[in-house]
């Protein structure tokens, strides 16, 4: 079952092949987080999850397109403010999970790991999970995240890499989402391993993605309550 958010079906529908029309335009939808908006972008059409303070005038005079406007350094910078925070343009991925016995154990002693500790700063409910061995240290994180969708997250130790155990590792940690959900995974392009390794286990690539946090004060409690998916 796809969260109640509609980017969530936005990203479903590509996943299955049916993308939003390339007509070079935008459309807004809210925020999945109560901290946080994005961009996405795919082949021609951009999507803006923002609060409704962001005004769609405001969005065209700063050159918002499906061409690449959407992504311009000078529209990030004016909707997130001088001192908001600004992550990554980053590649957004989807694939499903597989089920079955799940291949990784729940490992709350890497809970201080940054991988895991990034994942709870953006994200819900996040579970860490490892392998059973004590003296492994590769994590995967799966919460809830972009759209209120599964988000997955990893990191392999560097003794592992280079031998296909990034895909082994995001492949172990698909057996523990229930198999056929719908399953999102952003990563840096230029973070060349971490991309193929997600490609090798089966994600695909759908668009972009970028998240920021603005400055000032939060959303109220009502507010809160609105943009959480259900």
């Amino acid at each position: 079952m796809l969260p109640n958010h509609p980017l969530a079906a936005l990203i479903a529908a590509a996943a299955a092949g049916r993308f939003p029309a390339a007509d070079g335009g935008w459309q807004r939808v809210p925020p999945w987080h109560p901290e946080l908006e994005a961009v996405l972008a795919f082949t021609g059409h951009a999507v803006f999850a923002v609060r409704p303070d962001i005004n769609g005038r405001l969005l065209d005079s700063l050159g918002a397109d499906g061409f690449g406007g959407a992504h311009a350094p000078r529209l990030i910078t004016a909707v997130a403010g001088s001192v908001g925070w600004i992550d990554s343009l980053d590649l957004l991925l989807t694939a499903r999970g597989t089920g079955g016995p799940p291949a990784l154990v729940d490992r709350p002693d890497l809970a201080g790991h940054p991988r895991a500790e990034l994942a709870a700063s953006l994200r819900e409910q996040p579970r860490i999970l490892g392998y059973q061995d004590p003296r492994r240290s590769a994590l995967a994180v799966v919460s809830r995240g972009i759209a209120g969708l599964p988000e997955l997250s990893f990191e392999l130790e560097p003794d592992h890499r280079g031998t296909g155990g990034g895909a082994q590792l995001i492949g172990d940690a698909l057996s523990t989402v229930p198999a056929g959900q719908l399953t999102v995974a952003a990563a840096a392009p230029g973070n060349a391993a971490s991309v193929r390794s997600l490609l090798a286990a089966g994600f695909t690539p759908l668009g972009s993605l970028q998240l920021f946090r603005r400055a000032g004060p939060p959303p109220t409690a009502a507010e809160r309550r609105a943009l959480r998916p259900r």
